[in-house]
């Protein structure tokens, strides 16, 4: 039996994350897509097992959400259509859909999304870290008095910049 290996590029599921309600997500047809089983059936396995998604792990798109997302997301044009509002499932709900829907391709790829995000957090956090360096270098050089540097430092301690 030949090895099968599914080869889906890191970058087309990174832009298939959107960041909906502060929270990074990926929506039903996505995934179905991704783990090669359609939009229906993976909505009815999530109905079947609906107390093993509890809120953070699944929302479903408000009518507005739903039409951002398709204004925004050309390969999202089909949903304008439909009249079943999305559902959105975060990394946790992406690795518990691919669970209960069994099929060879979602056992396959399951970890797939929570790569991409953890890749994306990464860089942000290495830009946000360059950004907060050069910040801290301005404040040194331009402020002279400590008690000033110290207040400064404090704010950013607490608005979560360092």
């Amino acid at each position: 039996m030949a090895n099968k290996k599914s080869i889906i590029p890191v970058e087309a599921i990174e832009r298939r994350i959107l960041l909906i309600r502060r929270q990074k997500v990926m929506l039903d047809s996505d995934l179905a897509q991704l783990y090669g089983v359609s939009t229906k059936r993976l909505n009815e396995q999530v109905k079947r097992n609906r107390k093993r998604f509890p809120s953070d792990f699944m929302f479903q798109l408000s009518e507005q959400e739903k039409s951002e997302v398709v204004a925004n997301c050309d390969h999202l044009k089909n949903l304008k259509f439909s009249p079943v509002l999305p559902s959105a499932f975060t990394e946790h709900g992406a690795i518990m859909l691919a669970s209960v829907l069994n099929s060879s391709t979602a056992v396959e790829v399951r970890f797939l999304p929570v790569k991409c995000s953890t890749k994306q957090l990464e860089q942000r956090f290495s830009r946000q870290d360059a950004t907060e360096t050069k910040s801290e270098i301005r404040i040194s050089k331009s402020e002279t008095n400590p008690a000033t540097r110290i207040r400064i430092t404090n704010s950013q301690i607490r608005n979560g910049l360092v």
